[in-house]
């Protein structure tokens, strides 16, 4: 079964994917922080997508210290994740 991709879907993957790799080059090179404030990043994806990767086990929290320390998001895990969906929903 052969499966075609649309002119658009190529082009979606192809800038998501360059995105991401941007991202990636930015955190490795020290020009972007390499995680996220909890606060941060209910602003950027939306409350309740955060709270539902977290509570599937699909996105993993870091933590400074012990119970009332800030968590952390890893920047690269949540952009390849958001990215990928958006990957998906064009296919």
């Amino acid at each position: 079964m052969e499966n075609l991709l649309s002119a658009q879907q190529l082009r979606t993957i192809v800038r998501e994917a360059a995105e991401l790799g941007a991202i990636i080059a930015l955190v490795r090179t020290g020009k972007i922080p390499p995680y996220l404030k909890k606060r941060e990043a209910y602003r950027r994806f939306g409350k309740c997508y955060i709270e539902r990767l977290l509570a599937k086990g699909e996105l993993t929290i870091r933590s400074d210290g012990n119970h009332s320390a800030a968590w952390r998001i890893d920047r690269i895990e949540i952009e390849a994740i958001a990215r990928g969906l958006e990957i998906w929903r064009q296919l």
